[in-house]
This record gives structure tokens, sequence and C-alpha cells, in this order.
């Protein structure tokens, strides 16, 4: 049976050679460089990569770059000797390009540190990860799905953290394709905004949510539904008045609808987006800046859009177990937000120690796999009853 290919990078010899070592005794093949240079020449592939950051000639920042030129897919440890910010830049730098960093070691670690991390690694056989991806689909089926209404909503509860159980429930789109079978967005949001159907995606999407909500308040289930904005949709002055006459037809009110946000959406042309937003917070709907976290001008927008919400992006709630500067992120967030009188939303939550310290910190709300994947409206009424007893037992 082969084994696993790690290979060590690291202008000490010494270093690296007890790498090695240790590598083999988990049961790696290894393959030392001590030459960035010759590795950047000669590499082809690797399960796992050990790389120092601090080499001569060729550094391990650029060692990065040309991983992620290459479409790397080995987990990557990241080691310094250097300041432990360097260290945690380096590992944002690298995964904001793509890359699996798996871990990273300060100079000088300790066998016990290596052994555990390497021995912790799941490694996943080449074999299976050569599978044909799913290609997507083009702009005339995407025309195609909106005129056969092939688009549906699934939906993502966002659960209460401090009394109240349940809140909402975030619409997001997916696509019943004839042949592939359900896409996630990721493989047709852009061809929508690459052709300028991301508006009328955005449209068939606020009326299935405005419908749904009817639907299950008929039903009893009185929730609000997140809906997703389109930076094109953002543009449209009249915006107030067409979500206006949906609401009408389904027999709803402003405060059932909360419209997510985007920096990115924002700025695309920022007077209008100012002006129909600041237009939609006063007719009564919630307005929620999404992603927040990721953008350039994060507290600029909180001055300038009369937000009623901060969704604390996921980067920042999946790391901050482990990540100390994340952790204070979204300590540093829930306090602003609490300070605006907004209320604050974790995304990506999917262990319970990440749900009792946001409940600790005072979060509002969170969503995310621990509670509960998207799923279809159906599913999601017979989830929120189920969760609802058990709430009242």
């Amino acid at each position: 049976m082969n084994q696993p290919l790690l290979i060590v990078i690291d202008d000490e010899p010494d270093l690296a050679d007890f790498v090695c070592t240790v590598a083999e005794q988990v049961g790696f093949d290894v393959k030392p460089f001590n030459n960035a240079a010759l590795f950047k020449d000669q590499y082809t592939y690797a399960d796992v990569i050990v790389l120092d950051l601090i080499m001569p000639e060729v550094d391990g920042i650029e060692v990065i770059r040309f991983l992620a030129e290459s479409n790397s897919d080995a987990q990557l440890i990241l080691v310094s000797g250097f300041d432990p910010a360097v260290l945690h830049s380096a590992q944002k730098l690298a995964t904001e390009q793509g890359l699996n960093v798996v871990g990273s070691l300060s100079k000088p670690f300790r066998y016990d540190d290596l052994h555990q991390l390497l021995s912790g690694l799941s490694i996943t056989p080449k074999s299976l990860t050569l599978r044909t991806p799913v290609k997507p689909p083009s702009v005339e089926e995407l025309r195609e799905a909106l005129a056969n209404s092939e688009l549906l909503l699934y939906y993502q509860p966002k659960v209460g953290l401090n009394g109240h159980f349940i809140v909402a429930f975030e619409a997001l789109v997916r696509w019943q394709h004839p042949t592939h079978g359900l896409l996630s967005p990721d493989l047709f949001i852009p061809t929508a905004e690459q052709h300028g159907l991301i508006n009328d995606l955005t449209w068939v999407v606020l009326e299935q949510a405005m419908m749904q909500c009817r639907s299950w308040q008929d039903q009893g289930l009185a929730v609000q539904i997140a809906i997703n904005m389109s930076a094109s949709t953002l543009k449209e002055l009249d915006l107030p008045e067409k979500i206006g006459v949906l609401l009408e037809k389904y027999g709803l009110k402003p405060a059932q609808i909360i419209l997510e946000v985007t920096e990115t959406a924002l700025m695309q042309e920022l007077i209008k987006s100012l002006d129909i937003l600041t237009r939609l917070r006063m007719k009564g709907f919630h307005l929620s800046i999404d992603d927040f976290g990721t953008g350039y001008s994060s507290l600029v927008q909180l001055h300038r859009v009369p937000f009623s919400e901060i969704k604390i992006d996921r980067s920042f709630v999946i790391e901050m177990g482990h990540d100390p500067e994340a952790a204070a992120i979204v300590e540093t967030v829930v306090l602003l937000g609490h300070k605006l009188n907004m209320k604050i939303v974790a995304e990506g939550v999917e262990t319970e120690a990440c749900r009792a310290t946001l409940a600790h910190l005072g979060c509002d709300q969170a969503q995310g796999y621990f509670f509960a994947k998207p799923m279809p409206a159906d599913e999601a009424f017979q989830w929120f009853s189920a969760h609802k007893s058990e709430k009242n037992r």
C-alpha cells in the first residue's frame, strides 16, 4: 500500500531531518528540500507540505503563491521562528488563496507537538480526489431554468441564543437541474452575475420566499424570512415600491422580511444603495449587513446605512475556538452591534462549544450545521415543530 507523501521545505537541514524522522514514524513517505527554488522546479504533488516561512532567496510567502498558482491540494503546515503575527498572517494569506492550511508551528517546537499534528491528519487517497467535478451549467441553461421554474429555496434556521429558540429562516437558492440534480449556488450565481441574470434570479427568490412565509403563517408558523439581495437589485430606485407590491400580494408585513446585504453589493453604487436601503428601513423592513468584517470599510457602512442586524462572517466564528484574534473580533462585533442597538447573528456555528461561547458573549442569534443544514420548506416546518415541542417540555 502506498504511503502518503510529506514534503518538508526548510533551509535548516537539521530541522528538516527532524520533521522527516517524525513523519516517517507516523507513516509518511518523506522528501526534504533545503532550497525552496529547487522545490518549485521539481514539485508535482504532495499529500502534506511542511513549509518554513523564513528562508533565503525564495521565502515561504513566495512558495505559498506558487502553490496557489499550481492549484495544490496538499495539506499545508506553516512553520516560523519569527513574530507569531507573521505566522498568523501567512496562514490567512494561504487560506484566502484556496490552500488547505491544517496547522502551524512556532520554532522551536517539540516532538510531541509535531507528532500530534501529523497523527491527526486525515489523508484522502489521490484516487478519490480525481473525480470529475460538476461543470457549471451554461447561461442558456440558466435562462431556461428561470423560465421553467427550476430554481427553488432551501431554508436554514436562525436560532436565538438567549431566551428565544427560533426567530427566522434564511432563504437559500438551489437549482433542481434536470440532468445534474440539485446544484448549489456557487455553480450558477457567478454565471447569473456575469450575464445580467442576477436581478431576475433575485426576484424569483423574493417571490418564492414571501409565498412560503405566507404559507407558513397560515400553518401557524410566524417567523421572519431573511433574503439575500443582489448588487444589481440595489440599483433599482423603485425597489421599495416593488417589494411593497409583493408584500400586499401575500398579505405580509415589512417586519417579517429581513433583507441581507453584503458590503460588496453596497459599494457598487453607494448613493443609490443608501437611498434605497434607507427607504426600505423607513417602511419597516429589517436590514442585515452580511459577511460582516470581510469588507474594506465595515465601520463606515454601519455609520452610513440604517442596519438593524449584523451577521458575523463564518470565517471568524469557525476559527474563534483556536484563534485568539478571531475570538477578539467576534467579541468586539457583539459589543459594537449592541452599542448601536443592532441584533447580532453568528454564521457557521458547528459545535456546542462554539454555541456556548457565543451565548456567553451575548450574541443574539446563530445559524450553522450545529443546529441544522439548509432544507426544503416542508422539512423546515417539521424541524421547527419538533424543536418547538422540545423547547416547551
